[in-house]
């Protein structure tokens, strides 16, 4: 009998030197101005004068601009190829990186501001290894200092009973579509790129959803309090439809 792959194999397996090559999409998608602008704007006001350090902090897409900003990034990144990436953009001195998983690893540094950003917390697929990177922040963290997650909210509401998918996103050339397992609490993501011809291209990614109320007792095991919760970057309110969240949480100042 084949044994299941470990969480960290799978995620090896998915973020491959092909991810890592598609991964970027300069001025568009997560790239787009109005997604990055007030990403950046957001995490250097919260991580003030101090450092910060990037947990996924994959090609760099919010790493390089915060770091351009004056404020010292360093990341911890599972996949080496993901990291390739970033070093055409930063060389290790503006921008160290640890590989390993952003669950046990240590990066050297004190930092006041861990972050992590577009759901990535996810692909970590148990409820313990999500509590341990809340630890894994802390122990990154002095007294006050922050730890930043954005998350999608789980699309529930849309499931009808016998139904198991949703679909999240539709635009000319791409759909974007969730299936759900209630049961275990997990999330295939699928990504169809397409065109005019009859072919297409499909990168799927496991998940475990964390609905926030989950998110913020896992936060409380690790030392942390909710600090603020808002819909998106920019601060617009957090409601029961809004789709995703920015929560930062904070530890004790002492």
């Amino acid at each position: 009998m084949q044994a299941e792959k470990s969480g960290t194999q799978q995620q090896l397996q998915i973020w491959d030197a092909g991810a890592a090559q598609r991964y970027d999409t300069p001025g568009t998608g997560m790239f787009a101005p109005e997604v990055l602008v007030p990403t950046v704007a957001r995490l250097a006001e919260l991580a003030g004068d101090g450092a910060a350090l990037e947990f996924a902090i994959g090609t760099g897409r919010v790493a390089v601009p915060l770091a351009a900003r004056g404020v010292p990034v360093t990341g911890i990144e599972l996949s080496p190829p993901m990291v390739e990436r970033l070093r055409t953009k930063a060389d290790e001195a503006s921008i160290p990186v640890v590989i390993g998983d952003m669950a046990t690893a240590a990066a050297p540094g004190d930092y006041t501001l861990v972050y992590l950003v577009f759901n990535t917390i996810s692909n970590l697929l148990t409820q313990a290894e999500q509590v341990e990177c809340f630890r894994n922040a802390a122990r990154h963290l002095g007294p006050g200092g922050r730890f930043v997650i954005e998350l999608w909210v789980p699309e529930l509401r849309k499931l009808p009973p016998g139904q198991s998918a949703t679909v999240w996103h539709s635009e000319a050339g791409y759909i974007g579509l969730d299936t759900y397992d209630v049961l275990h609490q997990r999330v295939v993501s699928h990504h169809f790129d397409f065109d005019e011809t009859d072919q297409a291209r499909l990168f799927r990614s496991p998940h475990r959803y964390i609905w926030p109320a989950e998110l913020d007792l896992m936060a409380q095991l690790a030392g942390f309090a909710l600090e603020a919760r808002h819909a998106d970057w920019t601060g617009a309110e957090f409601t029961a439809d809004s789709r995703s969240h920015v929560s930062v949480y904070r530890l004790p100042p002492m």
